[in-house]
């Protein structure tokens, strides 16, 4: 079997690896011109749950059931339960590599908490509680971690935050971390054949500070002092992979990739207000002031749909016999769905321009709809303005979001980059998510499951 080695750049951008910066990222640059590379499509939505777990599966997130960071748990108006690793009921690329009797390293990639047992070494990811659980296997490995980086930075606490000092120091003490745990383990274990590690570092410093770098961000001020800060961390984790691939076998296949990319964020559409004021959702009392729906009492008996925030939005229908108190006809679901979408997407700007809103249904984009999805997922413009759950703002349209301070809305294109000995290089071509299992897998010499697409990085 042969020796694949990831890396994984979550929210890593082609438009600023590849088109802005390219020429002042050596050791990437180094590796476009020996391989194929391009924007990679990322899943709908295009965010690191359940992204990675698609991307790794080959499944898309009707069939994982998985539809964001958070779910809802059962047909109830309160459960929400987080994504974890239990949510997965497909094996991901490791899964396939130990099966054949190989060993694989697993680090800081999305949906591994809680851990399990594994021909090799997995430490899990940002959505594990703290480094108090069992975050590692196997277990005693968190000892050797603390060794050899001190106390482990699982992610960058509230890095939501006006605090852009401290948000960048603990950004740079995260992936310092990142990489040199994976030095550390590329110096010490040998017998590995797929070994990939994931760093959250460039989500957390676009969703910080994409305002100070992008002039086209509408809060953008020329001249500012965090205006090269984002190129600066290009800059650095371009050095980090360059010590990473002297490690490593030259007939070693290397992919870099991420998950999905980042875009200017141009505000908030406040999709709860919207229902309100058009007649879907009915609370029982006005909120005092801006609110968290889970904070409202909602009138059950009258509200046909309601809504979550995020990157993207997500409308649930309120239907009779499916919801506990729903009141929309099993029969007229469909109908009132499809009115529903076309009011979505005909919500326009704040000057009165089109925003090219799409609202999709899961059963049209997925393979299979497992677990239970949103009636609707709504793109704002492309993601360029994201979804705002919170109710009594002033106006359907916002410019501050009501999670803390956050610059940039995902984008659908990541990046890749991949080179494989013998390949010729330097070609960029653009790709999807499901072309990167099954590349995975035929790099490794492994069989392609039946499932996966025929599409691969090349």
């Amino acid at each position: 079997m042969q020796q694949l080695f990831v890396v994984g750049l979550d929210c890593f951008d082609p438009r600023l690896a590849f088109d802005r910066w390219l020429d002042d990222l050596p050791h990437l640059k180094q590796l476009t011109q020996a391989g194929v590379y391009g924007r990679l499509e990322s899943t709908i939505p295009p965010i690191t749950v359940p992204a990675w777990a698609c991307m790794l599966s080959g499944r898309d997130p009707g069939e994982l059931g998985c539809y964001g960071f958070r779910n809802r748990a059962d047909r109830s108006y309160e459960q929400m339960e987080i994504a974890t690793a239990d949510k997965i009921a497909f094996p991901r690329v490791w899964n396939w590599v130990t099966d054949a009797g190989g060993q694989a390293i697993v680090v800081g990639v999305p949906q591994t908490y809680p851990v399990r047992p594994i021909d090799g070494i997995m430490v899990s990811s940002f959505l594990t509680p703290s480094t108090f659980s069992t975050y590692t296997y196997p277990p005693a490995f968190k000892d050797e971690i603390r060794e050899v980086v001190g106390d482990y930075m699982l992610d960058v606490p509230n890095f939501r935050t006006s605090d852009k000092v401290r948000l960048l120091q603990e950004i740079y003490r995260m992936s310092r971390q990142r990489f040199d745990l994976v030095e550390h383990l590329l110096r010490t274990r040998r017998d590995w054949q797929f070994f990939m590690f994931v760093d959250m570092g460039p989500d957390r410093i676009h969703h910080g500070l994409w305002k100070y770098m992008d002039p086209a961000h509408p809060k953008h001020e020329p001249g500012n002092p965090y205006e090269n800060a984002i190129y600066r961390y290009y800059r650095f984790v371009d050095e980090r992979i360059g010590r990473l691939l002297e490690q490593l076998p030259e007939e070693a296949t290397v992919l870099v990739m991420s998950d999905h990319g980042a875009q200017a964020m141009q505000g908030g559409i406040c999709i709860n207000d919207w229902l309100i004021e058009h007649g879907y959702l009915v609370l029982a009392d006005k909120p005092p002031g801006v609110t968290s729906l889970d904070l409202c009492e909602i009138d059950w008996s009258q509200t046909q749909a309601w809504g979550a925030g995020g990157y993207y939005g997500r409308v649930f229908l309120n239907v009779r016999g499916r919801e506990p108190q729903g009141i929309v006809p099993a029969e007229r679901a469909d109908q009132v769905l499809n009115q529903l979408r076309a009011e979505i997407e005909a919500i326009l700007g704040p000057g009165g321009e089109a925003l090219g809103t799409r609202a999709y249904r899961p059963e049209e984009i997925y393979a299979q709809v497992n677990g239970i999805p949103p009636d609707l997922l709504v793109y704002v413009s492309d993601l360029a303005w994201r979804s705002v759950g919170s109710v009594g703002n002033d106006a359907i349209h916002v410019f501050e979001n009501d999670t803390g301070p956050d610059d940039a809305n995902h984008a659908q294109h990541g990046t890749y980059v991949l080179r494989r000995p013998g390949q010729a290089g330097g070609r960029r071509v653009d790709h999807t998510w499901r072309a990167v299992a099954p590349t995975m897998l035929e790099a490794m010499g492994l069989p392609v499951p039946d499932h996966m697409s025929e599409e691969r990085l090349s």
